[in-house]
């Protein structure tokens, strides 16, 4: 199945960040498997100028997944691989394009959605995986991994998303402090606006991304430490205060924050209402779907769109759960939805 192997939008930061990490050894906390050392490694030239960095996890003749990760500009962490035992799945996780540890960092050239799907095709074919493999993504890595199995149906034997964004105009507004999480949360809000330089006319992708480009490093960390403590606010349904009101430290937003916009400025590269209206697509694949009842970054009403448009999926609205896949109830879920392809 495989050849031999050669030895992070802030609202994912936000998700990692609000509630705690698993650990431990056998089944941790929350009913999660431990994160393992890679049993291959490397970086993947996937163009003159990109280079994407991988690991690979479990076992080499086990049930291949690809994670995708969520920002778009932000990074694959451990929790992603700790849904699927690996004893039984080869666990494929990659940092997109400009994210992570891939190079160069915040490169948004030659960097878009079918870049990225193509992207995730070459490394595909790099590992020797010539089977289909089950695409696992939230967020973000939900678009993507619609784009991608929508694109090569031929190779995909499941999908798993969760926290539905189809990357259209009103969600992407939305995700940069738009009307919803100004009503849900008006004094995080504020205090992102209190910190906007006076000539940046609204709290847009398409300015901020030349401000994260452009500004000096002070107003790049002030205003993206305010931006992250919002994400973080709206990432969970219990974030504690401290959470919030932390300053980051020495955390540079503004390679992330550039990736991010500049997909946002976009509209995420796609035609809009392309991932519904595709979803015909995917018929006879297996299809999971999974959101939370109050998430406010990406609203239940997306999920049941894209449910409503792939004949046969289903779809798992979690109550008393929010953005994060490390609420409870969300991760009960993916955990039986990934059970069902052992």
């Amino acid at each position: 199945m495989m050849r031999q192997l050669c030895p992070f939008c802030f609202l994912v930061v936000a998700a990692a960040w609000a509630l705690p990490a698993a650990g431990g050894e056998g089944r941790v906390p929350g009913g999660l498997f431990p994160v393992t050392v890679p049993i291959g490694s490397g970086v993947l030239q996937v163009s003159d100028l990109h280079s994407i960095a991988y690991t690979v996890h479990g076992n080499p003749k086990g049930k291949p997944v690809f994670v995708l990760h969520g920002g778009p500009g932000v990074g694959s962490y451990p929790r992603l691989m700790q849904y699927f035992n690996p004893e039984k799945f080869l666990i494929v996780l990659h940092d997109q394009r400009g994210a992570g540890r891939s190079r160069p960092a915040g490169e948004i050239r030659e960097n878009t959605t079918w870049h990225l799907v193509a992207d995730i095709e070459r490394l595909r074919k790099h590992l020797g995986i010539d089977g289909k493999i089950l695409v696992f993504g939230g967020s973000w890595g939900s678009t993507l991994a619609l784009a991608y199995a929508e694109k090569h149906p031929e190779h995909v034997s499941g999908m798993i998303i969760r926290g539905v964004h189809t990357g259209e105009r009103n969600e992407i507004n939305n995700g940069f402090v738009g009307p919803t999480m100004r009503r849900f949360f008006p004094d995080a809000a504020a205090r992102l606006d209190a910190v906007l330089p006076p000539d940046l006319k609204a709290f847009e992708p398409k300015y901020l991304l030349d401000l994260f480009k452009n500004a000096d490093d002070a107003t790049v960390k002030q205003v993206g430490h305010a931006w992250i403590r919002v994400a973080v606010k709206a990432g969970a349904m219990h974030t504690p205060d401290e959470k919030v009101e932390q300053g980051w430290g020495d955390f540079d937003p503004r390679p992330g924050a550039i990736i991010d916009c500049h997909y946002a400025s976009n509209g995420c590269f796609l035609e809009e209402g392309q991932l519904v209206r595709d979803g015909h697509k995917l018929e006879g694949i297996p299809v999971t779907i999974i959101n939370g009842r109050y998430d406010v970054v990406c609203p239940p009403i997306l999920a049941w769109r894209v449910h409503q448009a792939i004949p046969g999926s289903k779809l798992h609205i979690i109550e008393e759960a929010g953005h994060s896949e490390a609420e409870p109830g969300t991760t009960d879920a993916l955990l039986e939805a990934v059970a069902e392809f052992e």
